[in-house]
């Protein structure tokens, strides 16, 4: 009787504990969409999408087409929609690596539910202080919950450049725990 007791009991634990699981930390800006506030002209506009930065491939060459690529201008930003809120642990991001990675120095990584000012008042997770050149850099940003993760260097002219963006996190869900 005592072990059968026992037993429902685990199972019972087993259930609940299984409700509440979200599942693994992941990259969910694969799953998104991307914007930037311009895009870079001429013939360079065929390989600076927006969506490169969020494709999979970190290869930082611009001319192999998978970057994206600003025009010069003040306050760029780069925009991924994650479709849904998400509890967001950690954003990577890896530069150009050809040319000017000094550009990115001083971009700030923010995410929230807010498009005023296309995403870029939202809370920041961080400051890109310099990311060498084919170099992948990670930021904690201890589960803040958004369905945007903006890329933006404020308040000065420049080209924004990104080879990718990596979004790793767990959907927001009520009673939901992430094991990362």
């Amino acid at each position: 009787m005592v072990l059968a007791h026992l037993a429902l009991l685990t199972g019972l634990l087993l259930l609940c504990q299984a409700q509440d699981y979200c599942g693994e930390v992941e990259n969910v800006a694969l799953r998104g969409t991307a914007t930037q506030s311009q895009m870079h002209p001429g013939h360079w506009g065929t390989f600076s999408y927006a969506a490169n930065a969020i494709d999979g491939n970190r290869n930082s060459n611009c001319v192999h087409g998978s970057c994206s690529h600003s025009n010069e201008h003040d306050s760029p930003w780069w925009r991924v929609d994650l479709l849904e809120k998400y509890k967001v642990h950690q954003v990577v991001i890896t530069g150009r690596g050809d040319c000017c990675t000094e550009s990115i120095n001083g971009a700030e990584i923010r995410i929230g539910n807010s498009l005023e000012n296309e995403g870029n008042s939202n809370p920041r997770c961080a400051t890109i202080t310099s990311i060498p050149a084919r170099v992948s850099f990670s930021y904690n940003c201890h589960e803040m919950e958004g369905r945007y993760v903006n890329v933006y260097i404020p308040k000065r002219k420049s080209l924004l450049v990104l080879a990718e963006v990596e979004v790793y996190a767990v959907p927001v869900k009520p009673h939901c725990k992430s094991y990362a």
